[in-house]
């Protein structure tokens, strides 16, 4: 079954509720994920995913030690056992696609894995060997989801990456961006067809994309990833030792990290966050803020109101 609705048709057109029950029909897997738990459609095909991913920048760049990777272990467990999906990773971050894939061997199911990767270099065959390299690394024979990262030499690489999704290896293309940096290239390259997903930066304070690549996103029926939700821990840091507003637990938000997270995925046109941890309670207070109500427009300001504040 193929479902193309641009994002606002798919808001526009269904409730929470039914859009729910259309999409446990449609993909059986999704019945996996309970409805309690915020769960997003991709535009390009209506395929759900979780609305919290994980991320693996420097969190799991962890080198050889074997204590470290028994712990990260743990960290995947927890993600898995909420209903983890989107794990995303790049050759960039150093050992982390290889201590991924050890951590997968280690774990007695990865039910829900979404692999999300990407190719990162000037160099057309380089890319080529990059993409073998990750599934040698992660121990897949098919990725969800490959980029490419940063936007570097996007014009070879996602004709490299439409011919491997022609024949079955990758799922779906995406291309990637960080820092608020150059989203003017961006936009540009988001009218390709073949780009399935974008993945940005954005979070309560970075909002530069809900002035031109959210709405963009929305028109254009583009899955959006969003990284640095906390600013790379930033903005948990600056929060620390404030109160949360009275009015916080009403909507599900216990702590700063469910706050910052909420605002993020309750955006109608983010796919899901990827906020990265190396730490087991911490994935549990990340998983946990897909459940509960969802900021509504004008809760969403009174957030941005509040943090401004302190």
């Amino acid at each position: 079954m193929t479902i193309n609705p641009s994002r606002r048709q798919f808001l526009a057109g269904a409730t929470a509720t039914t859009a729910a029950s259309a999409l446990a029909q449609s993909f059986p897997a999704y019945a996996a994920v309970t409805p309690t738990k915020l769960v997003r459609p991709i535009p390009t095909t209506g395929e759900p995913i979780p609305a919290v991913g994980m991320g693996t920048w420097i969190t799991f760049n962890i080198g050889p030690s074997e204590a470290l990777r028994r712990q990260r272990t743990e960290v995947l467990r927890r993600f898995f056992d909420h209903g983890g999906g989107m794990i995303d990773s790049s050759p960039m971050y150093g050992t982390a696609e290889e201590v991924l894939g050890e951590c997968f061997r280690r774990l007695d199911s990865t039910d829900g894995l979404f692999s999300a990767s990407k190719v990162w270099t000037s160099s057309a065959s380089e890319g080529r060997t990059q993409l073998d390299d990750s599934f040698r690394l992660w121990g897949l024979e098919r990725f969800s989801l490959m980029q490419v990262h940063n936007l570097v030499n996007w014009e070879d690489h996602l004709k490299m990456l439409a011919e491997k999704k022609a024949n079955g290896e990758i799922r779906y293309v995406g291309i990637t961006t960080s820092h608020g940096s150059r989203h003017s290239e961006m936009a540009k390259v988001m009218a390709d067809d073949a780009v399935d997903f974008i993945q940005i930066t954005y979070n309560i304070e970075d909002r530069w994309a809900e002035d031109r690549l959210l709405p963009m996103a929305a028109d254009l029926g583009k899955a959006v990833i969003i990284n640095r939700p906390f600013q790379r821990g930033a903005l948990t840091r600056a929060f620390e030792g404030k109160p949360l507003p009275e009015w916080a637990g009403e909507h599900g938000m216990e702590s700063w990290a469910q706050y910052l997270l909420k605002f993020v995925i309750s955006h109608p046109t983010v796919t899901c966050a990827i906020p990265a941890t190396s730490k087991v309670d911490h994935m549990e207070e990340n998983m946990t803020a897909m459940e509960g109500p969802m900021p509504d427009a004008a809760l969403r300001k009174r957030m941005v109101d509040y943090a401004a504040s302190l």
